[in-house]
């Protein structure tokens, strides 16, 4: 009998066959071209409008995430107050997390865009966001090769496990998601009055 593996060494089948590995897909891509739509119709794949946010000098993509992180949150908890999602949390590794948000803002500080948005801005026709597209499946293909070694030291510095705010802060999360849902709003409507424009 096989040794029981971890759940993340396990890849789990797509529950119901062919079928649902379609829907699944037809989901994903609709939800994609939705998401793209909406990033391009917040301005938030405009070239000015993100170097503008690096400049501090507009604020548009904090507040589209801000809104996004509050609705995706409330949302999120809710749903899975209910029991009709389950939460897939990601480990916390301090070393691996900082690491990868230095190369991820280098990126997109030389760039101008982010995945999202450089996916939005190569379909809006701005031809400037190839680089990055091309950039992006490089480093994904050579993140892939070291992931072996990534796994056995940089995952392994700092890890924490599955943290979350509720866990941090040592409160319910029916007590967390509203705390952190208002803090979020009212940075949101700082922005908006003080924020340059």
């Amino acid at each position: 009998m096989a040794a029981k593996q971890s759940d993340e060494a396990v890849v789990h089948p797509i529950e119901g066959g062919r079928s649902a590995a379609v829907k699944q897909l037809v989901l994903g891509a609709l939800f994609g071209v939705l998401f793209g739509f909406l990033l391009q119709k917040g301005g938030v794949a405009k070239y000015h409008i993100l170097i503008g946010m690096l400049l501090l000098e507009d604020f548009t993509v904090i507040k589209v995430m801000l809104s996004a992180i509050v609705v995706g949150m409330v949302g999120i908890f809710t749903l899975h107050a209910f029991g009709l999602v389950k939460l897939h949390i990601k480990p916390t590794r301090y070393a691996a997390n900082i690491l990868g948000g230095l190369a991820f803002g280098v990126g997109f500080a030389l760039l101008g865009y982010c995945p999202g948005t450089g996916a939005a801005a190569l379909g809006q026709g701005s031809l400037d966001a190839i680089a990055g597209i091309v950039g992006l499946m490089a480093g994904s293909y050579l993140f892939a090769e070291a992931s072996g070694f990534l796994g056995r030291t940089v995952e392994k510095w700092g890890d924490r496990g599955k943290l979350t705010i509720p866990q941090l802060l040592r409160l319910p999360v029916a007590a967390t998601v509203p705390i952190v849902a208002v803090v979020l709003i009212l940075g949101l409507i700082a922005l908006e009055r003080f924020g340059a424009r």
